[in-house]
């Protein structure tokens, strides 16, 4: 149970990089890679805030603001100085690599002793539950900790996705959405298409520095190594999420890729329970992210297949 707790936990703190995914590849069709880096910087700045004692929700505020910037960066590189945005990625991952390492001053910073929105919520669940330690869940000893800390993200989780569905229902947002699907309109509409993909990839890259600030406090240390490889995790993540819900309204691709996330870890808990080498995670996550690729496709021939045979059969019939 404790590792189901944990699995959820991760998998909807993540669901936050996976949301910064969707709106970057999705929503702006850029093939935006900043997340690897920006998610260490947030969590690198949340952690040196942190142990300097400031308070864990302007430290996760200011998690999202270091993405917000390091997003913002890559935004501009592309449209103010015309570098390919992949390119454009690229150069700002690779420069957050160092300004991470400044940031923390060393490779790791430990949190266990300092105050977190993790030993927030351990406070908060002993007096809810009225148990110090562990709590009786379904018959099973669930830790306080553990418990509070997935109900506190959960309801962190909701409330982000309302104001993320909310916000694209603005005009911003909307004209935001239409800069994505076709910039030559909504420029002759009279909107500055480059502001728009300056915001939104930090507002993408907002929600992984959040992402990253609260996986630090979650797991109670922040390493500059913690974001290689997220850019996967987070576009296996929408491709699941599509794929769970089948449909391109809103609302149900914000929660789908609230489902993909935490499916993904789930599954990645799974085969590390079956006695998978966790030398061989990274290979067992691109093996995921592949079956997640060609499955909507194989899916979707079956059905074609399916409906070419039924119409063969109602004219043999007729």
């Amino acid at each position: 149970m404790t590792l189901l707790i944990g699995a959820l936990t991760i998998g909807l703190i993540l669901s936050l990089l996976a949301l910064g995914v969707l709106i970057s590849f999705r929503i702006f069709h850029f093939p935006d890679i900043t997340a690897d880096g920006s998610i260490t910087f947030g969590a690198s700045v949340a952690a040196v805030m942190l142990v300097s004692g400031v308070n864990p929700l302007l430290a996760s505020a200011a998690g999202f603001g270091a993405g917000f910037i390091a997003g913002s960066v890559t935004g501009i590189l592309h449209t103010k100085f015309k570098i390919h945005g992949l390119l454009s990625g690229i150069l700002v991952m690779t420069a957050l690599y160092s300004i991470n390492l400044h940031v923390m001053g060393k490779s790791n910073v430990p949190l266990m002793s300092a105050n977190t929105l993790s030993s927030l919520a351990e406070r908060a669940g002993t007096k809810i539950f009225g148990a110090t330690e562990n709590i009786n869940l379904f018959g099973w000893d669930v830790g306080v900790r553990d418990m509070s800390s997935l109900l506190l993200i959960a309801l962190a989780i909701a409330v982000a996705g309302a104001i993320l569905y909310s916000f694209f229902r603005t005009n911003i947002g909307t004209a935001m959405r239409a800069t994505g699907d076709n910039d030559q309109m909504i420029r002759a509409l009279g909107v500055n298409v480059d502001t728009m993909i300056i915001v939104g990839l930090g507002l993408s890259n907002g929600l992984v520095g959040l992402s990253g600030a609260l996986l630090a406090q979650y797991q109670g240390f922040a390493d500059v190594q913690m974001g290689i490889g997220m850019v996967v995790w987070g576009l296996a993540s929408v491709i699941i999420g599509e794929a769970l819900v089948g449909t391109t309204s809103l609302g149900l691709t914000i929660t789908g890729a609230v489902m993909g996330s935490v499916l993904f870890r789930l599954m990645v808990a799974i085969a590390l329970r079956w006695g998978l080498n966790p030398n061989d995670l990274k290979l067992i996550t691109a093996f995921f992210v592949f079956v997640a690729l060609i499955l909507p496709n194989i899916v979707g021939k079956l059905k074609s297949k399916q409906q070419t045979g039924k119409g063969k059969s109602s004219v043999a019939h007729a």
